[in-house]
């Protein structure tokens, strides 16, 4: 019983080192920043707009000005790249403030804009 055991554990090691070594590591769901970028009004766009666009984000929080004024802030992000290296790895994440009724009141983003969309 010990030596299946044995044989189990080393099974299961080098199926995580085979996986590693071949697999691919993707984090966040996608997003376009041009075309959200193309439809979204500071000042107009709602949260609900937003959510029909990206879907919910994948995280929320406050964001404290330096005058102490507070936000709500979404932010979404995506990331993907290939183990073991990472070395074609890519990451962009957008971050999005909410004035008190809810309606955009500013956004950025960072990290690589998808290749369909153009300069910004």
């Amino acid at each position: 019983m010990a030596n299946l055991r044995v044989k189990l554990v080393v099974l299961a090691c080098m199926s995580v080192v085979l996986l590693a070594a071949c697999g691919s590591v993707q984090v966040g769901r996608d997003f376009d920043v041009g075309a959200f970028e193309s439809k979204v009004q500071r000042g107009s766009t709602s949260q609900a707009q937003l959510l029909a666009w990206l879907g919910a984000p994948t995280n929320t929080g406050i964001a404290v000005d330096a005058n102490g004024e507070r936000n709500e802030e979404w932010t979404y992000y995506f990331g993907q790249g290939s183990l073991p290296g990472m070395t074609d790895a890519s990451f962009k994440m957008l971050q999005v403030r909410f004035d008190a009724q809810g309606k955009v009141l500013s956004y950025s983003w960072t990290g690589q804009q998808a290749k369909t969309t153009g300069a910004h």
